[in-house]
C-alpha cells in the first residue's frame, strides 16, 4: 500500500482467489481525503485477464459523507409506508451503502488516519440512523391509526353468532341434587361460609381437644381470638337451621367450604359438599338408606347399590361411611367411598333446642368433587379447579 497523497502501487490479483477491497466498490478514480493535508489511498490492483481494470480509492471527506447523510435522509422522509422505509434503509444503511462501506474502509487506512476517518463516518451514520428511528415512529403511528379506523369494530350491529354458555359442572351438578331434594319434599338451606366456631365445633358435639379444630386442618380468621373460622363443613347450617326453625325439619345444604388440604388429584383446600338433615318423630337409619338410595340411584343410574360401614363421627350417633358399587370403575368393579352419613346425636339436638327424646334425625353429607368424579370417570380433581377449557367444552362450556 502507498501511504502518501498521489503515491501508487500496483500489485496482481487472481480474479478468482482475491477480492478486490472494500475501496474498489466506491468507484473507479476516486480518491478519499481526510482533510487537505492527510490523504491516503489504497492499492489500485490491476487484474490480468479478459477483464482488466484499475481502481484508486474514494475521497473521504466530511462533504461527502455529508451529502450520503442528506441523501439518506431525504429518503427516509420521502417514504409514506413502514415497507418503503424498510427498502429506504436498506439502500442507505445496507452492506452496499456508501457510510457502511466507508466504514469497512477505515480499517485499510493507516493507523494515525482511523480515528478522524471513524469520527466522521460515526456522525453520519449516526445522523442517519436517528432521521430513521424518528421516521419509523412517524410511519408506526400513522399504521395505527389506519388500522384503528380500517379494523373498527361497531359495537351496535347486531352478530351472527352468539357464544353459548353453560353452568360449571360443579354448579350444575349442585342445582341437579337440589332439584332431587326439592323433588322429595325436603327445602334447601344455606349460610355464612366465615362461620363462628360455636356452630362450626362446639354445638356439633367437637370437643375443645379434637384434632379438627388445629391449623393443621381448620382456616382461621385473624386476629387471633376472633372465634372465627372457614366453615370446614356446611353442618352449621343444619344447626342455623334447627335454632331458627320448628321441627319437623327437612334440609338439604349445598355449598362451599375450607380446608388445609393440598391441591393434588384427591382433595382440594376449597371444595363443595352437599349435606342432608331429617329431624322428625320416629326417624330410623332405614329411613337414611332409603334416601341415600333414592340419591345415589337418581344420579349414578336405577341399579345402583349402596352400603354403609360403621364410623365415627362427632354429630352422629351411629355414625357409618356410605359405599357406591360401581361395575366400570377403573381397575375393575368395586366399592367408591361416598360419604358420612348417621343419626344425629341427641347432644347436638340438645345444644338446638330439641328434646332428643322426643326428637330423633338423621343427617348425611358428601363431596361434590368426588360426586362428578364418580359420574363422569374424572381421575385429577384438578381438573375441575384449573379452568382448561379442554375440561369444560364436553360441559357446554365454550372459549
Amino acid at each position: 500500500m502507498s501511504g502518501v497523497c498521489g503515491g501508487a502501487a500496483h500489485r496482481r490479483f487472481s480474479p478468482r482467489s482475491v477480492r478486490p477491497p472494500a475501496a474498489r466498490r466506491w468507484g473507479v478514480a476516486r480518491r478519499w481525503r481526510i482533510t487537505a493535508k492527510a490523504c491516503f489511498s489504497f492499492p489500485s490492483p490491476v487484474v490480468e485477464g479478459p477483464d482488466v481494470y484499475q481502481v484508486s480509492a474514494p475521497e473521504l471527506t466530511e462533504e461527502n459523507l455529508g451529502r450520503a447523510a442528506e441523501e439518506a435522509i431525504a429518503a427516509f422522509a420521502a417514504c409514506t409506508n413502514l415497507q418503503e422505509l424498510a427498502g429506504a434503509r436498506k439502500a442507505h444503511l445496507g452492506d452496499e451503502a456508501v457510510i457502511p462501506q466507508a466504514r469497512q474502509a477505515i480499517g485499510q487506512m493507516p493507523k494515525d488516519q482511523r480515528k478522524d476517518a471513524g469520527r466522521l463516518v460515526n456522525m453520519a451514520r449516526g445522523k442517519v440512523e436517528k432521521a430513521f428511528a424518528a421516521t419509523k415512529v412517524e410511519l408506526e403511528e400513522k399504521r395505527n391509526a389506519e388500522v384503528l379506523v380500517e379494523e373498527r369494530v361497531d359495537v351496535t350491529v347486531p352478530v351472527g353468532r352468539r357464544r353459548k354458555g353453560a353452568l360449571h359442572p360443579i354448579t350444575s351438578l349442585s342445582e341437579t341434587i337440589a332439584d332431587i331434594f326439592v323433588g322429595m319434599g325436603w327445602e334447601i338451606a344455606d349460610g355464612p361460609e366465615v362461620e363462628a366456631e360455636y356452630f362450626n365445633f362446639d354445638s356439633l358435639n367437637f370437643l375443645p381437644d379434637h384434632p379438627a379444630r388445629t391449623l393443621q386442618d381448620t382456616f382461621h380468621i385473624a386476629p387471633a381470638g376472633s372465634k372465627q373460622v372457614l366453615r370446614t363443613h356446611t353442618s352449621p347450617v343444619q344447626m342455623r337451621t334447627m335454632l331458627s326453625r320448628e321441627v319437623p325439619i327437612y334440609i338439604a345444604c349445598p355449598g362451599r367450604v375450607f380446608r388445609t388440604d393440598e391441591l393434588d388429584a384427591t382433595h382440594t383446600p376449597v371444595f363443595h359438599q352437599v349435606e342432608g338433615l331429617a329431624v322428625d318423630r320416629n326417624l330410623t337409619m332405614a329411613n337414611l338408606k332409603g334416601t341415600l338410595d333414592h340419591l345415589a340411584r337418581t344420579l349414578f343410574g336405577p341399579d345402583t347399590t349402596t352400603r354403609m360401614r360403621t364410623n365415627y363421627f362427632p354429630f352422629t350417633e351411629p355414625s357409618a361411611e356410605v359405599d357406591v358399587w360401581f361395575p366400570n370403575k377403573k381397575g375393575g368393579a368395586g366399592w367408591i367411598e361416598w360419604g358420612g352419613c348417621g343419626m344425629v346425636n341427641p347432644n347436638v339436638l340438645t345444644a338446638a333446642g330439641i328434646d332428643p327424646e322426643v326428637y330423633n334425625g338423621f343427617a348425611f353429607g358428601m363431596g361434590l368433587e368426588r360426586t362428578l368424579q364418580f359420574m363422569n370417570g374424572l381421575s385429577d380433581m384438578r381438573d375441575m379447579v384449573e379452568g382448561d377449557i379442554r375440561f369444560t367444552e364436553p360441559f357446554g362450556i365454550q372459549a
